[in-house]
């Protein structure tokens, strides 16, 4: 017999979309430019030092005036709004789908594996999981909102219609690597965030968390997260922000950062994006776990 995947949750399809989107929306509003630093920072290949810092991060505006520094901070934030509003909707939105639907089809399984308490967990994150896998079809709009952070010279004038026609399936490069990332990261995200709601605070109904609960749990989320994610993170951003004709693989990538940086390179920008991205991800899960249930007593 076949799963079934018509569940109704606890809470209704229109809070999670209200409130993962409202989460994403305030999430970009604020954290665009982090985004941007972090982008550029692991693009870069050569070694970071004080001198090179400026250059790196603002890259031809970087003897500009401050202004106009802090401004090229927002390339490409049209592609950035459609890819971040959409990517939080249905990560937000999609994982209690998804443990709603582990949770009716197969909870006894999950129970009599890990037990009634770490089942609970361990759906959560396999939710998550899964949830991080099917993220893989908004991969355009996160290549294009990369492309346009770090190597803007690869649109050379085109629009996204004319993109989308002329490169296809290219936008789609680095998806094995994308999922590979994904994975593990929303396995650590929800995973962890589930944990400290259990054991830490012990939550029975995550739905019930206060704002402080959700904010403290996010950031344990969030850095499990990233902290997972980050090798592979590393590789998929290369793959992306190539030119479009480069036909460069995720092996060949690992295996020249091995040869000329060494395989710390592979989480070659984890402090700052754990201090600076973190932050972003746990404001908007926090906002989104919050919500949801708020907007659940509404609509």
């Amino acid at each position: 017999m076949s799963p079934t995947v018509n569940v109704k949750g606890s809470d209704s399809g229109a809070a999670r979309i209200l409130g993962s989107g409202t989460s994403g929306i305030a999430e970009l509003l604020l954290f665009h430019p982090v985004d941007t630093i972090a982008k550029r920072l692991m693009s870069n290949k050569s070694k970071v030092s004080f001198s090179t810092l400026s250059p790196i991060i603002f890259k031809e505006y970087a003897t500009a005036p401050l202004g106009r520094r802090l401004l090229s901070l927002f390339p490409g934030l049209g592609y950035a709004a459609g890819y971040k509003v959409t990517q939080r909707i249905y990560k937000y939105g999609g994982q209690p789908y998804f443990n709603d639907v582990l949770s009716r089809n197969y909870k006894d399984g999950f129970t009599n594996t890990f037990g009634e308490r770490k089942g609970k967990m361990v759906m959560q994150a396999a939710a998550g999981s899964l949830t991080g896998i099917g993220e893989v079809v908004l991969l355009p709009l996160d290549a294009l909102k990369i492309k346009r952070q770090v190597n803007p010279e690869a649109f050379r004038g085109r629009g996204v219609v004319r993109i989308f026609l002329e490169e296809g399936t290219t936008l789609y490069r680095g998806w094995g690597w994308t999922m590979a990332r994904n994975a593990p990261g929303s396995f650590a995200l929800f995973g962890a965030s589930a944990v400290t709601k259990e054991y830490v605070f012990g939550i029975e109904d995550y739905r019930k968390a206060t704002w402080g609960q959700n904010f403290v749990a996010s950031i344990a989320g969030a850095v499990a997260s990233i902290t997972v994610a980050a090798p592979l993170d590393t590789v998929k951003t290369r793959i992306q922000n190539a030119n479009f004709e480069s036909k460069v693989s995720g092996f060949t990538v690992v295996k020249d950062l091995f040869k000329n940086e060494g395989p710390t390179a592979l989480f070659k920008g984890l402090t700052p994006k754990i201090l600076v991205v973190g932050p972003k991800l746990v404001f908007s899960y926090t906002l989104a776990q919050s919500l949801i249930p708020l907007f659940s007593k509404y609509v």
